[in-house]
């Protein structure tokens, strides 16, 4: 199909996905968002980056199965990272792109490495931000400390009374979630917590909900070869995001990951946390904008 600007639902793989096409027009290469969770959406992004981004080049949206807009599966465990990347893959063929340039944060920046190493003659450019990795006990051990950072008063006790215990960190994280507030998360995904109260209403706003079939299945899967020792295969032109204040995803994953790809080079954005997009919109859009070496 030729690209044309608005909502749409394709189906891939038997799935109804929700996609979403702004400035067909301008008919650069276009950037294909892949978004986080895992099962999260882009309803924050739509509003935030999104149409900064938008004033300079194509952008697709998409929401994987299961999440956001688009329709689950009939079996909830029908999924994994493959099945993600098989999505993906179809979308592109049916959109007619030839290739494109994905830009995946968190889970999402996971998916477009992994998606990158699978189909390489698909990827263009490649943008990913605060990526996650499949080392889920170094990712859950990087929550844990960012936790135990961010907490302030009995919340701050509790969560330490749950480090203190003979647990792995995916189990002490487990229970921390458990317990903790939406102040503490906050604290944890945002450096400015004006951003997180903005973040939390456009939440509220789309009425959207991760189902959680997604991360369920994902966190019990393990690639037979870890991605950080595959990431040397990646050979487009690749940025990297982060802020200096993540503790979600931790800057030393992406400074690990940045430094194992080639053709890369690192931003770190020094206001922000776990959502540069959001916290430091204008600056964020100035450096994919480079990225790209787009006319002004």
């Amino acid at each position: 199909m030729v690209l044309k600007n608005g909502e749409h639902f394709l189906k891939v793989n038997g799935i109804q996905h929700w996609v979403k096409i702004k400035s067909a027009e301008l008919r650069t290469v276009p950037i294909v968002v892949i978004h986080g969770g895992p099962g999260g959406n882009h309803y924050t992004f739509e509003r935030t980056i999104g149409p900064l981004l938008e004033q300079f080049t194509t952008i697709i949206y998409y929401e994987q199965r299961g999440c956001g807009r688009t329709e689950p599966p009939d079996d909830r465990t029908a999924y994994s990272r493959q099945l993600l990347l098989d999505d993906l893959e179809e979308l592109r063929k049916s959109l007619l792109l030839p290739a494109f340039i994905p830009l995946g944060y968190s889970f999402g920046g996971e998916l477009a490495l992994e998606y990158t190493l699978a189909y390489p003659h698909s990827v263009k450019k490649l943008i990913i931000q605060a990526p996650s990795i499949d080392d889920h006990e170094r990712m859950d051990q990087l929550k844990l400390d960012g936790f135990l950072h961010v907490s302030t008063g009995k919340m701050k006790e509790k969560i330490e009374e749950i480090n203190s215990k003979y647990l792995s960190a995916s189990r002490k994280l487990q229970e921390i979630w458990e317990i903790v507030d939406t102040e503490t998360v906050d604290r944890l995904l945002f450096e400015n917590q004006d951003f997180a109260q903005l973040n939390r209403r456009l939440w509220e706003e789309s009425g959207l909900t991760n189902r959680g079939d997604l991360a369920r299945c994902i966190l019990r899967q393990k690639n037979s070869t870890p991605l950080l020792k595959r990431v040397h295969h990646i050979y487009q032109e690749t940025l990297v995001l982060v802020g200096q204040h993540d503790r979600n995803t931790g800057v030393s994953i992406s400074k690990e990951v940045a430094k194992r790809i080639p053709h890369s080079s690192l931003y770190i954005f020094q206001k922000s946390a776990h959502f540069p997009d959001i916290e430091e919109s204008e600056h964020y859009a100035k450096i994919v904008h480079k990225f790209l070496r787009l006319k002004k």
